[in-house]
């Protein structure tokens, strides 16, 4: 007998200054090594370098870079017949803000610069203009999803 059930969904808790489950779920990813007040320092730098740069509310900012960066459509590698095809799924809105968080803080630690708050910093600034590593990484994304329209049958 399977001791498998349907999987619980997990609703991310809010984070004690802002009050709000994306800054946690970022803080979450941002963690490293089980350090978690470092990851909230470097959230809440990273958030006041927003608003000095910006001078507009920085929850406004990070909310307007991930959904510039979060993806709905990506390529998934299936074995079809001996040979794996790329074949573009359509992504649940939560699964592509997940997404989203993953490429935004790989850019930001990608970027040269001093120091971790300031890289986030300028990456979440970037990506809210549309520019930036990770909204090149959902553009990439995208152009092979399209370019791979041909498996979608495959789903």
């Amino acid at each position: 007998m399977s001791r498998r059930g349907t999987a619980e969904k997990k609703t991310a808790k809010f984070d004690p200054i802002y009050r709000n489950r994306v800054v946690n779920m970022l803080v979450n990813r941002i963690l490293k090594h089980g350090k978690k007040s470092l990851a909230y320092k470097i959230l809440y730098r990273a958030i006041k370098k927003i608003q000095q740069k910006t001078e507009t509310n920085p929850l406004y900012v990070l909310r307007q870079a991930i959904g510039k960066v979060t993806p709905n459509i990506a390529v998934k590698a299936r074995r079809v017949r001996g040979s794996t095809h790329q074949v573009p799924i359509e992504i649940e809105p939560r699964q592509g803000r997940v997404l989203a968080i993953r490429w935004l803080l790989g850019a930001s630690r990608k970027r040269p610069g001093q120091n971790m708050a300031f890289k986030l910093s300028s990456e979440l600034v970037d990506a809210s203009k549309g520019k930036g590593g990770a909204v090149r990484k959902k553009e990439e994304t995208r152009k092979m999803a399209e370019a791979n329209r041909t498996f979608a049958h495959f789903r």
